[in-house]
Formats: structure tokens, C-alpha cells, sequence
């Protein structure tokens, strides 16, 4: 009798440590399942996304080519790094060509394709219809998420599929009310008034179409705003001649003027500074202020001592800090030196972006819990975003600018970073940020 109770509980032994070793294959077997088709643009291996860009056109001839170059480089780097959510990343360029038909159809074939926008920078999309309406693989008006780069339209900065690395300075919530509500950062105009003291000059703003007049336009404002008086406020289109910017470096001189801010293409700030060279406006303690878009750009330094002293304010870390940021590393690697602009890092900081919601996708639903109405759900819960520390901080769901920044300088042909002096670091203060309300949508 003994025996057989011996015998049953080595029986019961053994069949427990069976069960126990075959309970994990199970769960196993149950947890590895295989990567689906969950969306457009989504296979079991590839996620497409498009990079809507405006590149060869008559006016700008490659404008915007920066920003494709910073979305390849992004592809590059996270395929290098096992990719997202199981898959490969496929990024499809779309030429907007600084046209609005071309910007429309590029958003409807991304829509038809791609899982979603990612690092658009398409001047001419003046309409969001084709985002907000476009129908998932479930065949619902979910959206077509939307990363923009660079959002100049309204109507596509604040769509409500849209999540812009910069959002717009305007209170969305205001923009069918008199005055709107803006936001800004203020922090640089008021480090070179604490440095220089008194400033007052020309204001320049690109005039090609009403959306790029007004953005720019803002960065005066509240330049003003900070306390830097407007001598006179330009305006210039992109096909301008530099016999354009003769009258306003003549009145810059008549004024006696000791600063300008020039928020046009990177050519217009050349050819600006080109003229007031052959005028011999030339002192040094002349400040001449410039957008990140001459950052790197190569007519910018091409352009050599016509352009020496600029100061440019950054929201992103200069390109030679690579030691001091593992993501601004992997952006200058993977994006390759001969490709590195202010708009490349955009395009590039986009990806990241597009990279963390996915992300989170995964956490919250797995693999196969990618859609785009998980990923406009993680988008609208990312508060705080600096893109691995290479960015300036910002809060991407609720739409709300920046307050941090540095200031690099062009001088004896190479940039340098001449605010706060240390690597990696940005000025973040509350004091930066600004809030004014102004009537630009009524002009």
C-alpha cells in the first residue's frame, strides 16, 4: 500500500513538472504572433510613411530638399536599429513642388499609401480636407496623421490630425476670433537687448503668399514685443533680385539702424547682406539676425565674409555636439555630413517623433495594434518632446511652442555657439515664452 502511494506521488510529481514545463511553450507560442496587415501603409514587415516636401520648383529650385534629406537619414537610422514595431520603416518622398495641386494630390496619394505624414514641409497646403477625411484599412474617416516639419497653412497646422515638431504660434482654439491669441519665445530677442542695449532696425518677412507673410511676420512681433523697435518692415518675395533690399539697406543707413532681422529664404538674407556690403554697411556692431534656414545652408556659407557675424537662433543642438547627445549623433551619422541643414534636422526630429508613438502604440496594443487612430491617440498624449535631448523641449499634443533655444553665430567662416556656452545645453526659462493677443487673420 505504501508503495503505491510512493508510486502516486512521483507520478504526480512528474506530471507537475510536466505541466509546468509545458505551461511557458504555451504562453510562448501564444505571445509571438505574427505580424499582421493592421493598416494602410502597414504590411507584416514595412510601415510606409511619406515625407510631403517641396523641392524642384521655379522659384526655390530645392527649398526644402533638407528636410527629405533629414527623413532619409531618419529611415536609415532606425532600420539600423531593428526598426519599429516589428517592421521595417519605407519612406516615400512626395514632390509638393511649391504648388498647391501638387501639395493636394501628394496628401491623397499618401493617404492611399502611406500609414502616414511624416515630415511635411509643403508651403502650398492650404487645405486639410484630404487628411482630416482620409478612410483607414477599416474604411473610417480616422485621419491621416500628420508630423509636420514646417506647417506655414492653418488650416493644416491646426487640423486635428495634425502634430507638427513646431506647432504653430497661434492659439488654434482663436483662430476664428478678433484679435487671435499668439504664442512665442521671446528668449533671444531679449539676450541681445541685455547684450547690445538699445537695438532698432528693418524687419524683413517673406511676402510669397499670405501664409508664409503672416508666420513670418510673427517673429518681428515679437521681437517688438521684447522690446527691439521696428525702423521699417519689408517685405520680399523669393524670386527677388538683390537690387530688392537696396531701399531697405538705404533706409537702414538713413536710420542709423543697428539691427535687422531677416525671417525670408536663406538666398533673400544673402542677397541682403551682399547689398548692404556694397553699400558699406559694414560695422560690426551692426546686428544682423537670421531664421535657422541659414544654418548650414550652403549659399549661406558659400556666401563667406558678406554674411560674417550673423546670429541665427537654434531650437535644435548645433551639428558639431555630437558628443554631447546620442540622437544629434545618430542624425549627423545617418543623415550623412554633406546633408546637414537646419531643415535636414527638422526632418529628421519628425522621425524621432513618429518613432516614439509608435512606440507606444506597441506598449499599449502590441505589434499588431498599429492603426492611425492608436497612433493620433499617442500623439495627442506626447507633452513632453525633445526628440532624445537634440531638441528643444515641446509639448507636441497639446500644440504649444517651445520656450527654450540657443544662439549660434557665423563668424571667420564657421559656426559658433555663442548662447548659453554649454555643449548640449539649452535656455529654457519661463520668462522666454510669451503670450500677446494680435490681429493677423483680419489684415
Amino acid at each position: 500500500m505504501q508503495r503505491k502511494h510512493q508510486a502516486l506521488s512521483i507520478g504526480v510529481v512528474l506530471l507537475a513538472v510536466s505541466l509546468a514545463a509545458v505551461a511557458p511553450a504555451a504562453a510562448r507560442s501564444r505571445s509571438a504572433t505574427t505580424n499582421q496587415a493592421t493598416e494602410i501603409g502597414v504590411t507584416p514587415t514595412t510601415i510606409r510613411i511619406a515625407v510631403v516636401a517641396d523641392v524642384d520648383n521655379p522659384i526655390v529650385p530645392g527649398v526644402l530638399q533638407g528636410v527629405v534629406d533629414g527623413m532619409n537619414g531618419f529611415g536609415k537610422y532606425v532600420n539600423a536599429n531593428g526598426g519599429v514595431a516589428g517592421r521595417k520603416v519605407q519612406v516615400d518622398f512626395i514632390d509638393s513642388k511649391l504648388n498647391p495641386n501638387d501639395a493636394r494630390n501628394a496628401v491623397i496619394q499618401a493617404c492611399q499609401n502611406d500609414f502616414a505624414l511624416v515630415g511635411t514641409a509643403a508651403i502650398f497646403l492650404n487645405n486639410a480636407t484630404d487628411e482630416v477625411n482620409c478612410v483607414d484599412q477599416a474604411g473610417k474617416a480616422t485621419g491621416l496623421p500628420d508630423l509636420g516639419a514646417i506647417d506655414t497653412n492653418l488650416a493644416q497646422a491646426c487640423s486635428p490630425t495634425s502634430y507638427p515638431i513646431t506647432p504653430a504660434a497661434v492659439d488654434c482654439s482663436t483662430v476664428t476670433k478678433t484679435p487671435q491669441t499668439y504664442r512665442g519665445m521671446q528668449g533671444d530677442s531679449k539676450y541681445l537687448l541685455k547684450k547690445f542695449g538699445n537695438l532698432h532696425g528693418a524687419f524683413v518677412v517673406a511676402g510669397d503668399t499670405p501664409e508664409t507673410k503672416r508666420t513670418s511676420s510673427l517673429l518681428g512681433i515679437i521681437a517688438n514685443n521684447a522690446g527691439i523697435k521696428s525702423d521699417q518692415n519689408a517685405v520680399v518675395g523669393g524670386r527677388d533680385p538683390q537690387s530688392a533690399y537696396t531701399p531697405v539697406i538705404q533706409k537702414m543707413k538713413n536710420d542709423n539702424s543697428n539691427y535687422s532681422l531677416a525671417a525670408q529664404a536663406v538666398n533673400g538674407v544673402v542677397a541682403m547682406r551682399q547689398e548692404a556690403q556694397l553699400q558699406g554697411l559694414t560695422d560690426p556692431k551692426i546686428i544682423w539676425q537670421c531664421t535657422l534656414a541659414c544654418y548650414y545652408a550652403p549659399v549661406f556659407t558659400k556666401a563667406g565674409s558678406a554674411v560674417d557675424g550673423e546670429y541665427m537662433t537654434l531650437e535644435f543642438l548645433p551639428f558639431d555636439e555630437v558628443k554631447s547627445n546620442k540622437m544629434l549623433a545618430n542624425f549627423v551619422k545617418y543623415t550623412g555630413t554633406d546633408k546637414l541643414s537646419g531643415f535636414a534636422d527638422w526632418g529628421f526630429t519628425a522621425g524621432v517623433l513618429f518613432q516614439q508613438a509608435i512606440q507606444q502604440v506597441v506598449a499599449k496594443h502590441g505589434n499588431n495594434g498599429v492603426t492611425r487612430a492608436a497612433f493620433l491617440d499617442a500623439l495627442h498624449g506626447i507633452t513632453s518632446f525633445d526628440a532624445g535631448g537634440m531638441a528643444a523641449k515641446v509639448d507636441i499634443g497639446n500644440r504649444v511652442p517651445s520656450q527654450c533655444f540657443m544662439i549660434e553665430q557665423w563668424t571667420n567662416g564657421k559656426f559658433v555657439r555663442v548662447y548659453p556656452t554649454t555643449k548640449g545645453a539649452f535656455d529654457c526659462k519661463a520668462a522666454n515664452a510669451v503670450k500677446f493677443q494680435y490681429d493677423l487673420l483680419g489684415q
